[in-house]
């Protein structure tokens, strides 16, 4: 069984995170935690990185059509005015298109992230991944106010900083694909390792 301090979990500083200057400041939020830095890399993602890291399974997609005419039932919107259609699959698939622009427009950082409940504290730390709804005192509720409305209607993706994995079985697809044979390091933090 693997130790408790010894949890990984990727996080990724996306493009706007990056423009905005908050790469220190997510670093520095995240070992105010007890949170301990493995790796850490600026890259530009390419657009077939970009494919790769979105699921492209039907349901996946739907899903995220859905969660779209959901906001916009919500704001007596009319998505067909917006995005052409209310078809829950062409939604998605334009959704996932937007994502992918967002994660090739400009440089990001890779971080490799250890410690206590790391994917579970990243995920606080973070916020909700709509920033609108992120609390205050979270990366997104402290640095965004975007939402799907203002992103849709401007055939865009939700701005919101960084991404961090979900799930343990996320965090491991996350960390051998952005990271691949690139070194993860093993070191002790005082005051936290010992």
């Amino acid at each position: 069984m693997q130790h408790p301090k010894e949890e990984r979990t990727f996080l990724m500083v996306k493009s706007d995170g990056v423009r905005k200057g908050l790469i220190g400041e997510t670093v520095k939020r995240l070992e105010q935690r007890d949170l301990k830095i493995t790796a850490l890399e600026m890259f530009h993602a390419t657009r077939e990185q970009a494919d790769k890291h979105y699921p492209k399974d039907e349901e996946w997609i739907i899903g995220i059509g859905n969660k779209t005419l959901s906001t916009y039932e919500k704001y007596n919107l009319d998505p067909r005015a917006e995005l052409g259609t209310k078809d829950a699959l062409e939604i998605g698939k334009l959704i996932r298109a937007w994502l992918m622009d967002y994660l090739t427009d400009a440089p990001m950082v890779r971080i490799v992230v250890q410690g206590v409940h790391a994917i579970d504290m990243v995920r606080k730390i973070v916020g909700n991944t709509l920033p609108f709804k992120a609390e205050m005192g979270t990366i997104r509720g402290d640095f965004s106010v975007d939402s799907p409305v203002l992103a849709n209607k401007e055939k865009r993706a939700v701005f919101n900083i960084v991404h961090a994995s979900a799930t343990p079985e996320e965090a491991e697809y996350e960390i051998k694909f952005w990271f691949g044979s690139a070194p993860i390091y093993d070191y002790k933090r005082f005051g936290v390792d010992e």
